[in-house]
């Protein structure tokens, strides 16, 4: 962000804006949204599967079902009773957006008064608890809030005063939540891998990016490509669904457009890494069930994360990898 007199330096207004604690203090309240994004967003993509999938489509869509099982097998009644009882359901439910019902305790609907709803502070002033019910408010929303502030006053660090620290920031937001939706739902929506993919390659492309179009454009692809071959050759070696889920094909794919191809490497390593010795331990306490699909979004959120504060070592991480690789 050059500055008026075209010395390349950032205006002092831009300095302060982009210095890391007032994007902590931003931070803070993204991360305050971000909780309402993780609550709603899953609960907004399910409605819409429910509503178009299975409602109007697959349950209601005689001709899907006869192309299916038969011209001359006729769809059950039952379908359509499904049918008629989803959409039902879901015109009851009321209105739901990222903005508007106001936030509110899930447990009695108690609407969040402004002073109830100041990130970190109104948890701690209500002791965890809803002010009209007392029943508990979880850990997790404040320690969200404290994160994000915390990695977007670090972001701050990394890059300075300038454009990459935008992105950056904007990146992170993506991530916290793109992690804690497949944390909760084993679930990566579109709605935010994408942007992610989206970002990356703008960013490259209008030069405001700590990599080159080329390396952003061959990381995008790279990004999804490693992911679907090892998820098809899983499938085809084992004999069992792809073990790589689309969304996160397309995670990595936005971390590679936004960090380059160069840092894939060891962004896979450090996910597949922390991912394994979690998910083991998980296993070895009984916390989770062998057959049981681990959502691999949270560690390629926390790998893609550490590749954007510490890029430089995250590419000569890869670089130290390629004589074992045989390049």
């Amino acid at each position: 962000m050059p500055g008026a007199s075209g010395s390349g330096a950032a205006p002092d207004w831009v300095v302060l804006l982009l210095s890391p604690w007032v994007l902590g203090l931003l931070g803070l309240c993204i991360g305050s949204f971000l909780n309402v994004v993780v609550h709603r967003l899953p609960t907004m993509y399910m409605r819409g599967w429910w509503a178009f999938d299975v409602a109007d489509f697959a349950l209601s869509d005689r001709r899907s079902w006869r192309s299916a099982f038969g011209s001359q097998v006729e769809p059950p009644a039952e379908l359509a009773a499904a049918a008629g009882a989803i959409n039902r359901q879901i015109e009851a439910s009321p209105p739901l957006s990222l903005l508007a019902p106001r936030s509110r305790c899930p447990h009695c609907g108690h609407p969040l008064r402004a002073s109830e709803n100041v990130p970190i502070l109104s948890w701690l002033a209500l002791r965890g608890r809803c002010s009209a019910c007392k029943a508990p408010i979880g850990l997790r929303y404040p320690l969200v809030e404290g994160a994000t502030a915390l990695l977007f006053a670090l972001t701050a660090l990394a890059y300075g005063p300038s454009w990459q620290t935008v992105v950056g920031c904007t990146a992170v937001s993506l991530l916290v939540a793109m992690a804690l939706i497949d944390l909760d739902y084993t679930l990566l929506p579109d709605s935010l891998t994408i942007p992610l993919v989206a970002i990356g390659l703008a960013a490259a492309a209008a030069g405001v990016s700590v990599v080159s179009w080329r390396d952003a454009a061959i990381g995008a692809l790279a990004g999804y490509g490693v992911l679907w071959a090892l998820g098809v050759t899983w499938a085809v070696l084992f004999r069992k669904p792809n073990a790589m889920a689309e969304g996160d094909m397309k995670m990595l794919a936005g971390l590679g457009a936004l960090l380059g191809w160069q840092s894939l490497p060891g962004i896979l390593l450090v996910a597949a890494g922390v991912g394994s010795v979690i998910g083991i331990a998980l296993i070895a306490v009984g916390k989770h069930r062998r057959e049981t699909p681990i959502p691999f979004g949270p560690y390629l959120a926390l790998a893609g994360l550490s590749a954007l504060l510490l890029r430089e070592r995250f590419v000569a991480l890869a670089e130290d990898m390629l004589p074992f690789l045989g390049a």
